[in-house]
């Protein structure tokens, strides 16, 4: 027998042995002919170990027992029946309940690309990931509004602990009270905003006009000057002029404060330019973009801050929506006003004009200013508020289901951050104890997150992230360690 047809001889019975794998003490019967379609894998390379060294063998392997020929693989045997249909489907899919992540380190463990797996199953895993880094820049957050960053100099502690008092209201009781007083002066001032239109409480000046009671004026300028100076002390101490400018939050601050000052300006060059016709309107219209500091409540309340994002990640609902209405709009004023223009006391007369008849009939309001009057226009009517309805319930659902998911989502968020600052706290003080009675100095927490912050001690550790799986594998990151991104940070989160 030829040298070439031994070489056959011994591909085929690989091609035909049994490989006997026990995974977390579940045994299964693999076939050489199967795990040979990829021949990159662990499991593959498992077929020809007949000609390996007891070394090579154990390296791919647990444990070996060569008088059974079983291979004993550590792993969890449920995330091993799918990495099994790579080798039958060509394709690996994720069953439900197995975390994403540490279903992506058993394909890394039997060397399977993630190529390999569907789609679907892709997209659970990019969520997961998105979450688990969103929880990690959640604790960085809050360890350097706690800390702050050690390795700074003496103005920029000054200014990062002016920001954390002025916008950081979780960071310290002083924060928390200066959050509460502008969220009662924002409501002072709305208030006296309207009761200031109450005639009854306006006051006649010298050429007989009414206008704001004094002491309500009095309330208004020191409602102005606190959000003044809390504007200008959030600017100062801002890490980035810039961004905080452009802020819409911060342009809505920018945009009630502005009309005071406006007022007050053109008030100070005498009575002959507030005289002026086009002077007198812009301080009319300034005076109502006061209307805008109603928004500053967003700012203190994470339920509108919710709403407000809900609705950004449903703006293709509302975008049907308004097609729906628009195209409902259209259609009906065309036909409301061809089946009304013979009637001699019609109220189409154009179709512009009907648009406001379709918009109010549509949104079921009805005001009843204009009203078909012909039996035609009536039907017309009948169908387009029926047809109001269906679209405007259309979209609803989802929008409130949008909500209700970034609502809930939020609140997982919150709760895992803090549980984990609690485990940091927990484990910091374990730490602490076993080193006694060695001296450690402080560690700063934001270390493992923010490797910027080179002044923290790389012979300390800090016990950060939870493993539950307990026993010798527990493990906690020490301050050597370093990520190159927070996605990176994110997977000592993995339970």
């Amino acid at each position: 027998m030829g040298y070439g047809q031994i070489l056959h001889q011994h591909g085929k019975e690989e091609d035909q042995a049994e490989i006997v794998v026990n995974i977390g003490g579940v045994k299964q019967v693999l076939y050489g002919d199967v795990l040979n379609r990829f021949p990159e894998t662990r499991l593959a390379e498992l077929v020809d170990c007949s000609l390996k060294s007891p070394e090579e063998i154990s390296s791919l392997c647990d444990d070996y027992d060569p008088d059974t020929g079983e291979f004993y693989f550590d792993r969890d045997p449920e995330a091993f029946k799918c990495i099994v249909e790579l080798y039958y489907y060509g394709e690996v899919h994720m069953k439900r309940g197995i975390c994403p992540i540490c279903f992506m380190k058993e394909m890394d463990f039997w060397k399977i690309g993630a190529d390999f797996l569907d789609e679907c199953c892709k997209s659970n895993l990019k969520e997961v990931q998105d979450e688990l880094a969103e929880i990690a820049e959640r604790v960085r957050t809050i360890l350097v509004d706690r800390e702050g960053d050690p390795s700074a100099g003496g103005c920029q502690r000054f200014q990062a602990s002016l920001w954390r008092l002025m916008e950081k209201p979780e960071s310290s009781v002083p924060a928390h009270v200066i959050a509460i007083l502008s969220f009662i002066f924002i409501l002072v001032s709305s208030v006296v905003m309207c009761v200031g239109t109450i005639p009854e409480l306006q006051v006649e000046d010298s050429d007989g006009n009414l206008t704001e009671h004094p002491t309500l004026e009095v309330i208004e300028t020191v409602c102005i000057g606190w959000f003044t100076i809390e504007y200008l002390l959030r600017l100062i101490s801002s890490p980035n002029k810039i961004k905080f400018v452009l802020s819409f939050m911060n342009i809505i601050d920018f945009m009630a404060i502005m009309p005071f000052y406006v007022v007050l300006i053109l008030t100070s060059f005498g009575a002959g330019v507030m005289e002026l016709a086009n002077v007198q309107q812009a301080v009319q219209a300034l005076r109502i973009m006061r209307i805008a500091r109603i928004f500053k409540l967003a700012r203190h309340s994470s339920g509108l801050q919710t709403l407000t994002s809900a609705l950004k990640s449903s703006l293709k609902e509302l975008g049907l929506l308004l097609m729906y209405m628009g195209v409902g709009v259209f259609l009906f004023s065309a036909l409301g006003y061809t089946m009304e223009q013979n009637h001699p006391d019609t109220l189409f007369t154009s179709i512009p004009q009907s648009f406001w008849w379709a918009v109010i009939t549509m949104t079921t309001v009805g005001y009843g200013d204009v009203y078909p009057k012909t039996t035609l226009g009536r039907c017309n009517a009948a169908i387009s508020f029926l047809c109001g309805v269906i679209a405007i319930a259309l979209p609803i659902h989802p929008i409130i289901n949008n909500f209700v998911l970034f609502y809930n989502k939020q609140q997982v968020l919150e709760t895992a951050a803090k549980h984990e600052i609690e485990l940091m706290a927990l484990r910091s003080t374990e730490g602490e104890l076993r080193a006694a009675p060695e001296h450690r100095e402080h560690v700063c927490g934001s270390r493992v997150w923010d490797t910027s912050m080179s002044s923290c001690h790389s012979d300390t550790f800090l016990p950060l992230l939870k493993d539950t799986r307990g026993g010798p594998s527990m493990q906690t990151p020490s301050m050597e360690t370093s990520f190159e991104s927070t996605a990176e940070a994110s997977e000592y989160f993995i339970s």
